[in-house]
């Protein structure tokens, strides 16, 4: 095998040209006082060398890369591509570029994340949480060091770090209100790791709503599990063999609600008749299933616009970060055929 090329360096230009590697510098860098003519031949030779600039050495000695960290739990949601578009537009107009990583829904994982984004000195992080993220400690460097990290999303409560999310007590109240409304009186929630706001969140207002309307609240009608298509099914499977089946069910994601509905179908199960179905985040499935899917919209793209703007204004401006230590983003409730009781006359 042939050994790996050189890096190709200042001095290997400036003993081509026969000039300083001082002069080789300037001339990179586009200095005023360098002739244009030598600045072209600089150029020149750096490209025909296949010269790269070490921006590493250089964020040494300006204390800071311009690069953005980015953890998210999973790349394959519609709404983490949402957000990431969302801040990719920002960091992009202000000349930062992005670092993005997946903690793949393990606290293990984003705990090397975030050592990663450390070491290759960020000078912000963006982050929303794994599914059994414990605690934050890992997250401390970077405040210790003076570098801004904001949670979205999945967020953890911290005076260090600043908060954008929604309101998903009053979203998940709202969707559960509105199954009562169509006659439900049996609902069932199924939901995820009660360690993430975004989840027991949901779940308290699911409760709260059945409180407000004197439907007592069923440990047995609430299922936790990881919200995935698979674990839709096997609740699908579970709802089959209940003696007596809940007539309404709220799922804390689409992905899980959508799965659900396909299994119970198959199986002769009327929805919203027998059944009435909604999710949550507005996925495009909820409008390739039918009956179209119930659920809450909110943008992603606005969200991940909003925690880049904050981060960039404070690396740039100076903004403080914890004038807007929570900020809660509006959603909104979709309503489509796969809650409407009312109208099949039931």
């Amino acid at each position: 095998m042939s050994e790996p090329e050189k890096e190709v360096t200042i001095y290997d230009i400036a003993k081509k040209l026969n000039i300083s590697a001082a002069t080789v510098s300037r001339g990179l860098k586009d200095h005023p006082g360098i002739n244009k003519n030598t600045k072209k031949k600089i150029l020149n030779a750096a490209a025909e060398m296949g010269y790269r600039s070490n921006s590493f050495a250089s964020s040494l000695r300006k204390k800071h890369s311009n690069i953005i960290g980015v953890i998210v739990p999973r790349l394959n949601s519609n709404f983490m591509s949402d957000v990431i578009a969302g801040i990719e537009k920002v960091v992009n107009e202000a000349n930062y570029n992005l670092f993005i990583s997946q903690s793949l829904e393990t606290m293990k994982k984003e705990v090397s994340n975030a050592k990663a984004m450390f070491n290759n000195r960020v000078d912000g992080l963006l982050v929303s949480l794994a599914y059994d993220t414990t605690n934050i400690e890992h997250f401390e460097a970077f405040v210790n060091r003076g570098i801004p990290v904001i949670f979205f999303d999945r967020v953890q409560e911290h005076d260090q770090f600043p908060s954008i999310f929604i309101d998903n007590y009053k979203a998940a109240y709202n969707i559960t209100t509105h199954l009562i409304d169509q006659g439900c009186k049996r609902i069932m929630h199924i939901g995820g790791s009660q360690l993430r706001n975004v989840y027991s969140d949901r779940f308290n207002g699911y409760k709260k709503a059945l409180e407000d309307h004197n439907i007592p609240f069923e440990k047995d009608m609430a299922i936790i599990n990881n919200l995935s298509a698979n674990a839709g099914s096997e609740t699908a499977q579970l709802i089959l063999k209940m003696p007596v089946r809940p007539d309404g069910v709220f799922v804390a994601n689409d992905i899980c609600a959508v799965s659900c509905m396909q299994t119970l179908k198959k199986e002769g199960v009327k929805i919203p008749q027998d059944i009435a179905f909604a999710g949550f985040n507005n996925d495009p499935t909820a409008c390739v299933i039918e009956p179209n899917l119930t659920t809450i919209d909110y943008k992603g793209y606005e969200m991940g616009e909003v925690a880049a703007k904050i981060l960039i204004g404070h690396l740039d401006n100076h903004d403080d970060l914890h004038q807007t230590h929570s900020l809660i983003l509006r959603s909104e409730l979709i309503i489509r055929e796969s809650s409407l009781k009312k109208s099949k006359n039931i």
